[in-house]
């Protein structure tokens, strides 16, 4: 059943107009994983002017989360005609284009993908005739392209290893191969947390940088795929991905990254419909909440890495370098990341400072800025930031049920009324946010989060979704 079903049908008439030569039908697809769905697809041939001009046929499946979610395409050559892998084609006939890449709804459309195919296709033709002698080693490559659109692959039977279905296995994606997504990728691998790491490479034209390195000395359970589908039953999946447009103001910048979120959060949703989302792009507090009304999924299982890199060092220097090791039980930063960002703790640390009198109230005080004041020195690098990722990641897929401070939906906390996302500690467990803890009511700590969520909120205000 399509979730958006009058957006689809009145997307495909449009398509029917244009290219009256296409045959609409539901047919069973089979994914990378081996789970099936009855999808919509249409067949057909596409004009394409190279030298002479050829028609060219293709195959589009439409994704029961569509618009929201690009189609999958297949060219659907005959018997005699051979696929020419390229940069937009694979070995298997699977279309990789910038316009699926950037999809967006509504911006982005059947018609426009089909322009760009066309376009990219006169650029390096995707097919070539192939001579009788080489006809039969065709059709088995055909067979096999044909079973696996049509789900008779024997996918489900080689997903099994060691008796155990691959969906059960502690997979984790990581979305975008920039330094940050690189970066998780090696600290997730580095901690031993998954059985099978995706990284989710979204940039366009071939690989390069450290995902080209990553090729070259691969890791063992590491995967580096261009294709949406691979993520497929992830049980945490790690948003990095951050825009790199050109625009001119702050508000620019977030609707750029909104923008991209669009094509990228409901494909993830879809292919893993019960994962935890971990957003690690900027802003962390409004890029959570877009990635929570993308997804459509419970609040408590779509988080940021808010505070939790700076209330581990914010601990740790307590502890280590100032010697205020029961001060720093239960110790925590919260809030937004930045400036504005405040340490607090919880209530059960209240009673004792209460007995303890207004003496211990001030030398917390003294101790937790000198504290603050060594963490503004620390910057926020790629490389940490993975191991606070690896550090979450862990607790989730472990269901450790440690508490970290990290962007969650605030609305009802600390007099909040609005629907903003700031790091405040959470207990986390394989279903994502288990529980908030408690923090003891400092005004000045309660007037400052109401500030932050007034700020985020009047931004989100203004961002188009």
């Amino acid at each position: 059943q399509y979730k958006f079903r009058d957006l689809t049908i009145e997307e495909l008439k449009n398509v029917s107009k244009t290219y009256p030569n296409f045959t609409f039908s539901m047919n069973t697809y089979t994914f990378k994983d081996g789970s099936q769905k009855d999808l919509l697809n249409f067949s057909g041939t596409v004009p394409v002017k190279y030298g002479n001009s050829y028609n060219i046929p293709i195959q589009l499946w439409i994704l029961d989360s569509h618009p929201f979610a690009p189609p999958i395409c297949f060219l659907k050559p005959t018997a005699n005609m051979g696929i020419s892998v390229g940069k937009h084609v694979d070995a298997h006939g699977r279309i990789y284009l910038p316009y699926l890449q950037n999809w967006s709804h509504p911006k982005s459309t059947v018609i426009g993908l089909i322009k760009e195919m066309i376009a990219k296709f006169e650029e390096e033709l995707p097919l070539y005739s192939v001579s009788s002698s080489d006809a039969a080693r065709q059709s088995e490559l055909l067979s096999y392209i044909a079973k696996i659109t049509e789900g008779e692959t024997d996918m489900k039977s080689r997903s099994k290893i060691g008796g155990k279905h691959e969906g059960c296995f502690n997979k984790i994606t990581v979305v975008g191969a920039g330094d940050l997504g690189i970066a998780c990728v090696l600290a997730v691998a580095a901690k031993g947390v998954a059985d099978k790491v995706i990284l989710l490479d979204l940039s366009e034209g071939a690989a390069k940088g450290g995902t080209m390195d990553l090729e070259i000395f691969a890791l063992p359970d590491v995967e580096i795929s261009r294709d949406f589908s691979a993520s497929a039953d992830s049980k945490v999946v790690v948003v990095t991905v951050n825009s790199l447009g050109n625009a001119q103001t702050y508000l620019d910048v977030i609707q750029s990254n909104v923008d991209l979120f669009k094509g990228i959060i409901p494909a993830i949703s879809h292919y893993s419909q019960n994962a935890v989302l971990l957003v690690a792009s900027h802003p962390v507090e409004v890029m959570t909440y877009v990635a929570w009304k993308l997804s459509m999924f419970p609040k408590s299982r779509v988080i940021g890495v808010g505070a939790n890199l700076d209330s581990e060092r914010f601990q740790y220097i307590l502890t280590n370098l100032l010697k205020a090791e029961v001060l720093a039980k239960d110790a925590w930063v919260i809030g937004e990341q930045g400036e504005d960002k405040v340490p607090s703790w919880t209530s059960y640390d209240l009673v004792a400072n209460q007995m303890e009198g207004m003496a211990a109230r001030n030398l917390r005080e003294k101790v937790a800025n000198r504290a603050m004041e060594v963490l503004k020195g620390k910057g926020q690098r790629s490389w940490s930031v993975g191991l606070s990722v690896a550090d979450l990641t862990d607790s989730i897929l472990k269901d450790k049920r440690k508490v970290h401070s990290i962007s969650t939906l605030a609305k009802g906390c600390c007099n909040i009324n609005s629907e903003v996302f700031l790091s405040l500690p959470c207990i986390l467990g394989t279903r994502g946010v288990l529980e908030m803890v408690k923090l003891e009511e400092d005004p000045l700590v309660q007037e400052k989060l109401q500030s932050s969520a007034g700020s985020i909120h009047d931004l989100q205000q203004q961002l188009k979704l």
